[in-house]
Parts: structure tokens; C-alpha cells; sequence
């Protein structure tokens, strides 16, 4: 299976999902699923929040409390779940606020990220 059906697997699986993809800490999309009727600017949403990630992810080394595995972010209007791969990469799932959250931490969550699948960077 692909990247990209793996991402699209994951977006029709979660109730109210809007997007999947597989990003570097840099925010720039490796790939993505997107459903067409989403109202999100959802690049803009996974660049900013990328950069919360980055910092995120900075702290709890700094102060040594081990490394950053997953992170979620809800608002009024949308859900995201950041899952990491590996040094470089990680997944993102955007959903509605309604969506079904546990469905989503299980999904990107469940080892379906096979490191042999995920691109490595081409930047140093």
C-alpha cells in the first residue's frame, strides 16, 4: 500500500476526518489525502501547527521528559493529532470537532506507518 492510500485509508476511516498527512518538522507536506468539502485552509492549519509541534517537541527534551511520541490539539471547530515516525516525519490527522477522536489516536497510532513506506527527507 502506498503513502498516499494509506492516507486515504486513515481519512475515510475516522468519522469527520478532513485530512491525513505526513509532514517534516519544517512544515512542508511529503503528502497528504484531502476531502474536497473541507472549509479549512488545511495547509496553512498543519504549517502553523508544525511549528508549535517543533517547539513542543524541543521543551520535553530540554527539560528531559523523554520523546515526543503523539500530541493533540482541539479547538471549538477542528481536532488534530500529531503522531511521530521518526526523527524527521510525523502524521497529522485533522478532523471536525465532532470527530471521533479515539478512532483517530488508534488509527495513526497503530504501527500502520511503516518505515519503509515513509520518504526520508532529501534535505540534510
Amino acid at each position: 500500500m502506498s503513502i498516499r492510500d494509506t492516507l486515504k485509508d486513515v481519512v475515510e476511516n475516522v468519522d469527520g476526518a478532513l485530512a491525513a498527512m505526513i509532514m517534516a518538522y519544517d512544515g512542508i507536506s511529503i503528502d497528504e489525502f484531502t476531502v474536497p468539502q473541507s472549509e479549512f485552509d488545511l495547509q496553512s492549519l498543519s504549517v502553523e501547527y508544525a511549528t508549535i509541534l517543533k517547539e513542543i517537541k524541543r521543551a520535553a527534551e530540554l527539560v528531559n521528559a523523554g520523546v515526543m511520541e503523539e500530541v493533540s490539539i482541539a479547538t471549538n471547530r477542528t481536532q488534530v493529532a500529531f503522531r511521530v515516525l521518526n526523527e524527521d516525519l510525523f502524521a497529522v490527522l485533522i478532523m471536525t470537532r465532532d470527530g471521533t477522536c479515539c478512532t483517530s489516536r488508534r488509527t495513526i497510532c497503530s504501527g500502520n506507518w511503516p518505515d519503509h513506506e515513509i520518504p526520508r527527507p532529501a534535505w540534510p
